[in-house]
């Protein structure tokens, strides 16, 4: 008896909204979790050619937690093109003023370089507090 591989395909899979408490969680250990679950490696039916993840909120993300002493020595570099044009601002200094862009590269980092990936970065929302606009959607709560 031969047994095939099933593969899901992009309209089988029902998306449920996860919500995460970001408050006192090292920012590496929770974007480990978040970039799981946004790909879909959660799931037995996991197909890494489709969009089979869950959407994803993240609250608290001011409180997210940066072990040692990387809110005052790690940086986040840009350049803006213009010479001399090096601008760079501390991880603390990020988090409090936008806490989406700190824990969205963390977790855009943790998943694979491809175009996929930038689909389902789409699934995820950052909240500064604990507060969201997502109860319509009956988001179920995750755990890290």
């Amino acid at each position: 008896m031969r047994r095939e591989t099933t593969y899901a395909r992009e309209g089988e899979i029902k998306q449920v909204w996860r919500v995460v408490d970001a408050a006192d969680v090292p920012l590496g250990r929770l974007a480990v979790e978040v970039a799981n679950v946004l790909m879909g490696k959660h799931r037995p039916e996991y197909t890494p050619h489709v969009a089979s993840g869950d959407c994803v909120i993240v609250l608290n993300g001011t409180k997210v937690g940066l072990t040692g002493k990387k809110a005052e020595h790690n940086l986040k570099q840009r350049y803006t093109g213009y010479p001399g044009g090096l601008k760079a601002v501390t991880y603390g200094q990020v988090r409090e003023r936008q806490p989406d862009s700190l824990i969205g590269d963390a977790v855009r980092r943790m998943m694979p370089k491809n175009r996929l990936s930038r689909v389902l970065l789409k699934n995820l929302h950052v909240v500064a507090g604990a507060e969201h606009t997502f109860a319509d959607k009956k988001p179920v709560t995750m755990k890290v």
